[in-house]
């Protein structure tokens, strides 16, 4: 499903190049449940944005379903990630306007998807998060836990192939965070390729496999 192979990035930072991406091949298959572990600075956030296509390595090949997906135009990419990739961040990205049943549809919204079919998945998106009685609450009358179920929801309301979530328990307390891995892992059962970045042990222990990284490489690649 994934192949990368020789991806850099390097960012200027003043008069200095940090190199936050070093050379990193990476195999992943469909349907796996994967962690990535490290230190602060390691450039887990940045692989994970290379992965949902918010970034663009410097060198190297991504391929995406056997397509070499760094190579396409911006557009043809906001396509793949609109179609087959959903991502869950630590702060959640709601808008704060909208009820959490339009964040849930706000893909479908954009896509041009119509109301009917709009609302019968989002309605069963927030069934399936256990949120559907919170469909009217707007984010700031949600807690934590609610707020990220939302963003799962919203997430997975595309069926994408792919979830990526960014230290997805990083603002949560341990019952709400436990509740919203349990979530992220329901929805790997169906078939959905999780990757999960985390300064969590624990949470890293529970996927498949978990990766470390340091300085900008992979330094291990190890099953639960």
């Amino acid at each position: 499903m994934i192949e990368l192979t020789g991806i850099n990035r390097n960012f200027k930072v003043g008069e200095e190049t940090v190199h936050a991406l070093r050379n990193i091949k990476l195999n992943i298959a469909a349907g796996e449940y994967i962690s990535i572990m490290g230190p602060s600075g390691s450039g887990k956030s940045t692989l994970l944005n290379i992965l949902g296509l918010l970034d663009q390595p410097d060198s190297g090949d991504y391929r995406f379903n056997s397509k070499a997906v760094n190579t396409l135009n911006e557009e043809e990419q906001a396509q793949v990630r609109r179609e087959n990739i959903g991502f869950v961040f630590q702060f959640f990205h709601l808008i704060p306007r909208l009820s959490a049943a339009d964040n849930v549809a706000l893909p479908l919204t954009l896509a041009g998807v119509e109301p009917a079919i709009r609302q019968q998945k989002t309605e069963a998106a927030m069934q399936a998060l256990g949120i559907a009685e919170r469909a009217q609450h707007r984010p700031d009358q949600l807690s934590g836990g609610q707020r990220q179920r939302v963003a799962i929801a919203r997430a997975m309301i595309t069926e994408p192939q792919l979830i990526l979530a960014d230290e997805p328990t990083g603002n949560l307390d341990r019952h709400s965070g436990n509740e919203v891995v349990e979530a992220l892992e329901n929805l790997n059962d169906k078939g959905i390729t999780l990757i999960v970045v985390t300064h969590d042990p624990k949470l890293g222990k529970r996927a498949k496999r978990y990766l470390k990284m340091d300085d900008g490489r992979v330094i291990g690649d190890h099953p639960s």
